[in-house]
């Protein structure tokens, strides 16, 4: 047994002296190497942090003579006047190393120079601009993790055009539900993909996408004409500069209602975060070959590919993390000398489970862990097979598409402890009232904004489902939705959604969506979903039906349930289990009443999870205690 908070590594004199944090910090002009006074500056001080992110970096661009930032959240507004663009930061690498290494599951194996991706890149842009696609059209993608899927978004960013994509393993109203809302040009999709030994064919699938999506100008299949046709002619690689809060993607993340959220990220806030959290969290920079297992549909895709921000080599990986065994992945990082190895925690403890004990990670640095909280026992696995490679354990989520709380080369690591919070980011826990908590598990609030914030939510003109997403319990505050618990040193321990919100190995998705798939069955009266998820588990999804009259939960309906949701959401949101109950729990205004019955389930009494007195049905409580 691991105990929370147990001393595991400390940074080397070494250690620190090479961090590009202390070569920054010497930049600033300042000797000392004390990470909470760098990280007070940069949350006290935002107009002077964030300009000397862009000017160490260098990033290519004009500034402008606007103010660094005006405004409050969640109106607050950065580097007006300044324009740039993603994709002419992303490709300035030396045009003859590596920037790209595609791998997939069969041992398949493809490298790009900078100089070879930018022509590509080239090639997709002049394809795109023959369909039509100019400045702030959408371009949306339903790809695996491979050259095309990157390509095709740096051809788009670069016309000032808006990305947008999702993995295959989603069902078609999964898809849809997201890129109906942005209402695309094109359309970039596979017809099939293979995953975990086995082919899965998307013909059909894609072709239902297309035919619910009628703002379709194209849709082209990657491996077929259409894509050789898209990249069949070289063109001109130029960059139209935009403004700072120009929308560069469309990622998703859902609450409880309706659609999903189309969050909206901008050119600027994206390339001034990527290059702060992955040259001095990750300590990632040129020369260093950078791994991170996700998938398109995941916000850890968008920030894998950022390494192309730092001069780095992204590895794509294609495939199932444990086909066909476990360590599939840690073979992969020894194989192309991996230097920052990224994955999901419940892959670290899939790996502490299955008693492995990687080898030929002689380049790694570090590991980094995300999706959900990481047990003590996950940070001493790793600390006694790779005793010399420092673990970060991060947390932050799609809506600003980096992490609010992870590691830093300065810092030490501790069992079950992130080791602080990032820079730029004031993250606090608050308590109901909304006063600051030091030591006692609260709500994980950020009280300043950050540039990578959303832009905006697409098809919200007028910003009220933005502000109801995050400002409505404190106003003017961004209420993340995870529980947090800030120790007096500046460590933090996230112990999970304080929401409903489910969060299967990172995807996250809102119970509505579920719900209409569930209850698309006449047999199903009504249904609670409920993801038990927290501190170190992904825990596990439950489903409760109560039948229409007359109907019974068989086997036969079980399979069937479970099949609808493998294809129109995804494996990820297919229930451990599906039980039967006289009644679904409501308030009396008729809302269900998942965020309680989540409580109890983790152990809360029923007395002190739900209202009983403002609940339409109190008498059904009693069958969620476990």
């Amino acid at each position: 047994m691991v105990e929370e908070g147990a001393l595991l590594w400390e940074p080397s004199p070494e250690v620190v002296r090479n961090a590009n944090i202390t070569r920054f910090a010497a930049w600033l002009g300042r000797s000392e190497h004390d990470y909470d006074t760098l990280w007070r500056w940069s949350v006290d001080s935002p107009e002077e942090f964030w300009p000397a992110i862009w000017d160490y970096f260098a990033v290519v661009g004009d500034r402008g003579d606007g103010p660094v930032v005006s405004g409050t959240m969640p109106d607050a507004k950065w580097f007006t006047g300044a324009t740039l663009n993603y994709a002419e930061n992303a490709l300035r690498g030396d045009p003859g190393r590596v920037a790209v290494v595609a791998r997939d599951e069969t041992g398949g194996r493809r490298t790009l120079t900078y100089g070879e991706l930018a022509e590509e890149v080239a090639r997709v842009r002049a394809g795109l601009v023959r369909h039509g696609v100019t400045r702030g059209d959408r371009v949306a993608a339903y790809l695996p993790n491979t050259p095309e899927a990157l390509i095709a978004f740096l051809a788009t960013a670069s016309l000032g055009a808006i990305w947008s994509s999702c993995s295959p393993d989603f069902g078609a109203s999964s898809v849809v539900d997201r890129f109906v809302q942005i209402t695309p040009k094109v359309l970039i999709a596979v017809d099939g993909y293979r995953y975990n030994g086995r082919d899965f064919d998307r013909s059909q699938v894609v072709a239902d996408i297309a035919a619910r999506l009628p703002s379709l100008a194209a849709t082209v299949i990657v491996g077929e004409p259409s894509w050789a046709a898209l990249r069949s002619e070289p063109g001109p690689l130029e960059f139209e500069r935009v403004p700072f809060d120009h929308p560069l993607w469309v990622v998703y993340s859902s609450g409880t209602t309706g659609l999903p959220k189309p969050i909206v990220h901008g050119h600027g806030g994206i390339v001034l975060e990527h290059l702060k959290a992955l040259s001095f969290h990750q300590d990632i920079g040129a020369g260093d070959v950078f791994l991170w297992y996700t998938t398109t549909g995941w916000m850890m895709w968008n920030f894998l590919i950022g390494g192309l921000l730092v001069g780095a080599t992204v590895v794509l990986y294609d495939g199932a993390a444990t086909h066909p065994e476990t360590g599939v992945l840690w073979e992969l990082a020894a194989e192309e000398g991996v230097t920052y190895f990224g994955t999901g925690a419940p892959y670290i403890v899939a790996s502490m489970r299955a008693g492995l004990a990687p080898t030929g990670l002689d380049r790694l640095r570090g590991v980094g862990s995300t999706g959900s909280p990481l047990p003590p026992e996950g940070f001493g696995w790793l600390h006694e097979v790779l005793p010399d490679v420092q673990l970060g354990s991060f947390s932050g989520g799609t809506d600003v598409c980096t992490g609010f709380v992870g590691g830093v080369p300065l810092l030490p690591v501790r069992a079950g402890v992130i080791s602080c919070r990032c820079l730029g980011a004031l993250v606090e826990s608050y308590d109901p009232e909304g006063r600051p908590l030091v030591g006692e598990v609260g709500e994980l609030v950020v009280t300043r904004p950050m540039p990578s914030m959303p832009v905006m939510f697409w098809n919200d003109p007028d910003g009220s489902r933005y502000q109801e997403s995050y400002f409505a319990e404190y106003p003017g505050v961004w209420r993340h939705g995870d529980w947090i618990k800030i120790l007096p040193d500046g460590g933090c321990v996230i112990y999970g959604r304080s929401d409903s919100t489910l969060n299967r190995g990172g995807v996250r998705m809102g119970t509505s969506e579920f719900y209409r798939v569930v209850e698309r069955f006449p047999a199903i009266e009504d249904s609670l979903v409920i993801d038990t998820g927290r501190l170190g588990q992904e825990g596990r999804l439950l489903l409760y039906v109560t039948m229409a009259e007359g109907e019974k939960l068989t086997g036969e309906l079980v399979a069937g349930l479970k099949a609808a949701l493998r294809g129109e959401l995804s494996p990820r949101h297919v229930p451990n289990e599906i039980i039967e109950v006289p009644g679904i729990p409501r308030t009396l205004s008729g809302k269900k009443l998942e965020v309680p019955v989540r409580k109890i389930l983790l152990g809360t009494p029923v007395e002190q999870a739900a209202n009983t007195g403002a609940m339409a049905n109190p008498e059904v409580l009693k069958h969620f205690v476990p």
